[in-house]
């Protein structure tokens, strides 16, 4: 039974502005979240992407924000732009819609440092950014990390691996220990659990595992082919089904910019994102996807967290992805509200143990097709 957030004890400012956005009832997650958030215990949760994790701890900390406003102040960490930037863009929403007087700032590595210096002098009270930029922003003492009350990492599972990990560290060891920290992820390894864990107060464990289902609206299938026909292979999809919205997903940058090299050559418009892309450009591939300007889009999974584009109908992996969590997030962009989505995994017989251990460990059947006369066939 769904729990409505008034019952949640949520501000009816707050209420109102969910309302406006069409959200009337709390998802699982934010039941469970919101209540114990409150309490400003340590907190470790995990919820499958599209289940309302970002409202789950920031409904809680703009709660905290009303209650003591020249007292509280926050950081965020995620690990990609394009995270941080939603963030951000949720959070003015519900200033927006509620009218309540919450200052905010994202703080991004790609970014002018001298202009968010500027944006920091008015001490907004939470700050969202990439750990690399706000340790930096910490060591120009243009945060002062003794003031900071809580501290949010979201997508934790990227922020704890080997790129972020000591960054992240750093960040949490000049902060003061009479902090909350809360931990949130759509996957949540237990040595992620345990690292994150010792630098917490007997943190509180919500790890919804209902929630890492895959939607029944999904279509999965694989089409196996020798490796140096993917492309091919790919390029004559893309025709046939001529996607409204894709995301073709791939494990290394230099697959990225050769795939989009060789589907522009044969006239197929796409663009793609990765670490090294200039914010400007960025923002405009978004901006073009998000209008449906732009069909198609490559991406890597690190690149790809935290996107929530809505009307995605196709994902294409052209390299299976080595963990399991890793093809449910890439599922996860398509087949949204129920709408109907397909995933199609471009593989060669080698890539038949992986496939194997999807199939089992996030119980789907991924469809065995061919690619027969122009057909997606049996």
């Amino acid at each position: 039974m769904e729990d409505k957030f008034e019952e949640l004890g949520l501000d009816p400012s707050l209420v109102k502005a969910l309302e406006i956005e069409k959200i009337c009832s709390a998802t699982n997650i934010q039941s469970k979240v919101i209540p114990q958030m409150k309490k400003s215990e340590d907190l470790i949760f995990q919820s499958a992407t599209g289940t309302g994790k970002t409202l789950a701890y920031l409904l809680p900390l703009f709660e905290k924000i009303i209650k003591s406003p020249n007292d509280m102040r926050a950081i965020i960490l995620a690990p990609t732009h394009e995270l941080v930037i939603q963030i951000q863009r949720q959070m003015e929403r519900l200033v927006k819609d509620s009218g309540l007087a919450i200052t905010s700032t994202p703080l991004i590595g790609a970014a002018n440092i001298l202009r968010q210096i500027d944006k920091l002098k008015k001490r907004p009270q939470i700050m969202v950014g990439s750990p690399g930029r706000i340790l930096e922003l910490i060591e120009k003492k243009k945060i002062k990390p003794h003031s900071i009350k809580v501290i949010v990492l979201d997508e934790a599972d990227r922020l704890m691996d080997r790129h972020n990990e000591k960054t992240v560290i750093d960040i949490i060891k000049r902060l003061p220990k009479e902090k909350q920290m809360i931990i949130a992820s759509a996957s949540m390894p237990q040595n992620v659990i345990e690292r994150a864990g010792s630098m917490m107060n007997n943190p509180v464990q919500i790890l919804s595992a209902d929630d890492q289902s895959i939607p029944e609206s999904i279509t999965h299938i694989r089409l196996i082919v020798e490796q140096r026909n993917k492309i091919d292979l790919l390029k004559k999809l893309l025709k046939k089904l001529d996607p409204p919205k894709a995301i073709i997903f791939v494990n290394t940058v230099d697959m990225i910019d050769n795939l989009a090299g060789k589907l522009k050559y044969h006239e197929i418009k796409t663009e793609s994102i990765h670490g090294t892309i200039q914010k400007l450009d960025r923002k405009k591939v978004m901006n073009d996807f998000q209008s449906g300007k732009l069909k198609v889009l490559i991406a890597s999974d690190l690149a790809a967290r935290g996107l929530q584009m809505d009307g995605i109908t196709h994902v294409f992996n052209m390299d299976i992805p080595e963990q399991s969590n890793d093809y449910l997030h890439r599922a996860g962009r398509t087949g949204r509200n129920d709408q109907e989505g397909m995933v199609i995994s471009i593989a060669t017989k080698y890539d038949a143990p992986l496939l194997q251990d999807i199939e089992k460990n996030l119980r789907i059947q991924i469809q065995k097709k061919r690619y027969f006369k122009g057909e997606i066939t049996d």
